[in-house]
């Protein structure tokens, strides 16, 4: 497929997307700003795209993808709670680094949820991109937990998650949602930049 062939079927697809993928969209991308900000509005706004997604992604046929959002709004409850917690009117959760322990469990933990993911929807659905798919949902899974805990590291999985989702959204059809992940890497860097410089601040 040339270039002429990608920008043709690009504008093809951001005008056959539908009302529902738009808002989807939005909102996940409102989520990661809030996220880079460390505003607690990424959870609400946030579960308002995976809501819309976990529909999307069975629709066209990303059964890890919409597994992952599913994740994804449940985490989101989770991680509600864990940053509003607060202590003598202060914030309990602050933005820090993974201990060297810490980041190879969070390898561990994409890898088993890489091979699990993989075989289940190798073997039990008509996933047409298995590996990719899985790929792309252990990086996310990873993402999310760590995002949980506001770790710097969080943000690594997201780089990595939306550089495999922009080939396989725009592979399986969801142009728009393909555009989506380009933003949401632009703004997962600045996110990294930003909470390192947090994290720094912290520590010091």
């Amino acid at each position: 497929m040339n270039v002429s062939e990608i920008w043709h079927q690009l504008i093809q697809g951001i005008q056959e997307t539908s009302l529902l993928e738009f808002i989807g969209t939005i909102c996940g991308i409102a989520s990661v700003f809030f996220s880079r900000r460390e505003n607690i509005l990424v959870y609400p706004v946030g579960m308002i795209s995976t809501s819309i997604y976990i529909y999307l992604y069975v629709v066209h046929g990303l059964y890890a993808d919409a597994s992952v959002n599913f994740y994804y709004t449940v985490m989101s409850i989770i991680g509600w709670i864990m940053w509003s917690r607060k202590k003598n009117h202060e914030v309990v959760l602050h933005i820090s680094y993974n201990t060297k322990s810490q980041q190879w469990l969070s390898v561990g933990f994409f890898a088993v949820c890489w091979v699990i993911l993989y075989l289940v929807l190798h073997h039990f659905t008509d996933s047409t991109v298995p590996q990719a798919d899985a790929f792309t949902s252990a990086a996310a899974f990873t993402g999310m937990y760590l995002m949980n805990k506001k770790k710097v590291e969080n943000w690594w999985w997201w780089i990595l998650t939306n550089i495999a989702s922009i080939p396989l959204n725009f592979y399986k059809g969801l142009v728009f949602t393909s555009f989506q992940y380009l933003v949401l890497l632009i703004l997962a860097i600045m996110g990294l930049i930003s909470w390192m410089k947090k994290a720094k601040q912290s520590h010091a």
